[in-house]
């Protein structure tokens, strides 16, 4: 818990209730359905608290955005953000069954009123959203193919527009450049001091 306060100290008491609760709960379901290796759970306000929060270094989501987290795994960056930003609404997104389980009990277990979890694949979601979310889910050029008709219009952050906001490690330009789309591309080195940031980068694109 201590690193996420060295960077975010002004949570509030139930948002460091809800975020210590985090590591006990993961441990338990673990040891049922491995969403998390072993040897990241041992850091694991590092890089999966933490590493999800890192969006929130550079956007913010306002009351009532609508957030869906495609590729969800184990909760993330869906359930972080999801405390963090208490009055946007998430929807963390997973074909695989028995992770869905494990992140819906987690929700359940923390009280988050404003996300919830579904087994589905992205293209087939309904509703629209003002920001999709992910975390190494895949190359972002098959990954805009899948949720290019899941958003709002308009924008809820002003300047900026409604996009993808993905979590991406290493040498990306290749990546980038087969995309062929406007992207902004923010260093999270720049951010936390943590060896495990070095190569970690948040994306954006946006879609409207």
């Amino acid at each position: 818990m201590d690193i996420l306060l060295k960077y975010f100290p002004d949570l509030t008491d139930h948002q460091k209730e809800q975020f210590a609760m985090l590591e006990p709960l993961y441990r338990e379901w673990n040891d049922r359905v491995n969403v998390i290796s072993r040897k990241d759970l041992d850091n694991f306000y590092e890089r999966h608290v933490l590493h999800s929060l890192g969006i929130a270094r550079f956007y913010q989501f306002p009351d009532g955005c609508k957030v869906m987290d495609v590729g969800t795994g184990g909760g993330f960056p869906g359930i972080p953000l999801a405390i963090l930003f208490p009055e946007a609404d998430f929807l963390l997104v997973d074909s695989i069954r028995k992770k869905i389980k494990v992140v819906d009990e987690i929700i359940t277990e923390l009280g988050l009123t404003n996300a919830n979890a579904i087994q589905e694949r992205a293209e087939n979601v309904k509703g629209r959203f003002h920001f999709v979310v992910s975390r190494a889910v895949t190359r972002l050029s098959p990954f805009i193919g899948w949720v290019r008709n899941s958003f709002e219009k308009g924008a809820v952050i002003a300047d900026t527009p409604n996009g993808i906001l993905c979590l991406k490690g290493g040498d990306l330009q290749e990546e980038l450049d087969e995309a062929e789309r406007f992207y902004l591309l923010h260093h999270l080195d720049a951010e936390f001091e943590e060896e495990f940031f070095e190569t970690k980068k948040v994306v954006y694109v946006p879609m409207t």
